[in-house]
């Protein structure tokens, strides 16, 4: 966006609507009585999206998550039934030629911005479903051009950092979102939350996977299976990079004190709504207390 746009943005909004200023004035969007997002204009070009709502309790059954953890190089997806849907995030689409992935998620601009391949590659697959951001479809329209979008867009929002609504302080997401019967809180740290209807947007946690189980549970799945969901060994690439291709991961700091609680959080919400999460990863840093450990080739044999 220009400089220009920008700085009368700053001047004419307060500072907890800074988040916005990279989508001031070309996006224009509409919102129904429940927050969810329903009509989207990009440059007063009408955007189709795909309603949430429209998603609510929508599938049964397994679905199958792919994270992006070097564990993923040790496991045979030609096992995987054709049947069971298959969903993934970020670079996860290295694999498509081998798993047909029907759901997906980016939610990291820089991501977007360094991994152009891969979503032109999300965005020609007409079978695709792609949860992206206000931002991230932004990004995408810059970079190839609307016409070229053919995948089906879902927005999902980060609640604390909404399109056009105030910034919600870490400290202040308790008391903010305290009433909301649709958001459950951490017992351990009260900042981590969940939510259980997306149309109002997901708490991050620092990473996608977290913004995956929100939404995997509001799809109305009964079984999620993950794989590569590893959180350890950050200084070892991704299952599709190698030493000198590898980008920077800012998920060690946040394991302990965000990530392992907000899963535990995920884990007892899901559980409570009758969604078993299954970890394929034998050597994920996930403890089993949070998600049960299940090898990939007993499973799926």
């Amino acid at each position: 966006m220009g400089t220009l746009t920008k700085q009368l943005y700053r001047y004419s909004h307060k500072r907890n609507m800074r988040h916005n200023e990279n989508l001031w004035p070309f996006v224009k969007i509409q919102r129904d009585s429940e927050g969810e997002i329903t009509t989207f204009t990009y440059r007063k070009e009408p955007i189709n999206i795909v309603r949430l709502s429209s998603l609510a309790q929508k599938y049964t059954g397994d679905v199958f998550l792919t994270a992006t953890g070097p564990s993923i190089n040790t496991l045979n997806f030609s096992k995987l039934p054709k049947t069971i849907i298959k969903s993934g995030v970020n670079g996860a689409w290295h694999l498509n030629e081998i798993i047909k992935f029907n759901l997906y998620f980016v939610v990291d601009m820089t991501f977007i911005d360094h991994h152009t391949s891969v979503m032109q590659g999300i965005c020609n697959d007409r079978d695709v479903t792609l949860f992206t951001t206000v931002m991230g479809v932004v990004k995408l329209i810059e970079e190839f051009g609307s016409s070229n979008i053919l995948c089906q867009i879902a927005i999902l929002e980060d609640i604390c950092y909404q399109t056009y609504q105030p910034a919600v302080k870490k400290e202040s997401i308790y008391n903010t979102f305290k009433n909301n019967v649709d958001i459950v809180f951490s017992s351990e740290q009260n900042h981590i939350a969940y939510s259980k209807d997306i149309r109002r947007g997901v708490f991050d946690a620092g990473t996608v996977v977290y913004w995956a189980l929100q939404t995997l549970g509001y799809l109305g799945f009964k079984k999620i299976y993950i794989a590569g969901l590893d959180m350890n060994n950050f200084n070892n690439p991704r299952f599709y990079e190698d030493k000198a291709s590898k980008r920077p991961s800012f998920l060690e700091n946040k394991v302990k004190d965000t990530v392992m609680p907000a899963l535990q959080l995920a884990s007892d919400v899901l559980s409570e709504r009758g969604v078993a999460v299954i970890n394929l990863s034998s050597q994920s840093a996930v403890p089993e207390s949070i998600f049960p450990k299940q090898d990939f080739n007993d499973v799926f044999s």
